[in-house]
């Protein structure tokens, strides 16, 4: 995977994904994460906004990306569905077309937890391309352990940025 990217970085050109733990406590955490895409602002809301396009099939439950959709209205869910099961990874929050989805989105474990997560996703036109910025503050009880989660958690959503903007090759499921 190391190897895979390191030549989409060099044989693409694009700016590796920066990431960042801001702050942490066992009662929360706030995750920045920055990369920059060459597809145009309006390819990277198309992808997006089809998480079966870029989101990492080792993060569902079903194994299967292609399980996963978003009803992109307010109340709408990021949810994932497979035979025998159904998942809401999280509520849509806020939609500004072309520029920014938020999500009430305590994925995985999280919702186990009972944690409070926003997941901000911006998106900004840049010279030749889209700065795709991933901003995640969580909030739970000193018990909930976060500062102990966070890395994980960042470990997943450092992967996301890159496929999302196009620096990891995404495999297309048969």
């Amino acid at each position: 995977m190391k190897f895979a990217l390191i030549a989409a970085l060099v044989l693409g050109g694009a700016v590796p994904a920066s990431a960042d733990i801001i702050a942490s406590a066992p009662d929360h955490y706030t995750l920045q994460h920055e990369a920059i895409s060459e597809l145009s602002p309006e390819e990277a809301w198309n992808r997006l906004v089809d998480p079966r396009r870029w989101w990492h099939p080792d993060h569902t439950y079903s194994g299967r990306a292609e399980a996963l959709s978003l009803d992109l209205q307010a109340g709408g869910l990021w949810r994932e569905d497979w035979d025998g099961g159904s998942v809401a990874h999280g509520e849509v929050m806020q939609v500004q077309t072309g520029k920014m989805l938020v999500l009430d989105a305590p994925f995985g474990p999280l919702q186990g937890m009972g944690v409070n997560v926003v997941w901000t996703i911006r998106l900004e036109a840049e010279e030749e391309g889209t700065k795709i910025t991933f901003l995640e503050v969580a909030n739970g009880s000193a018990a909930s352990g976060l500062d102990a989660i966070a890395p994980a958690v960042d470990g997943v959503k450092s992967v996301a940025i890159q496929r999302l903007a196009g620096q990891i090759e995404v495999p297309v499921e048969n």
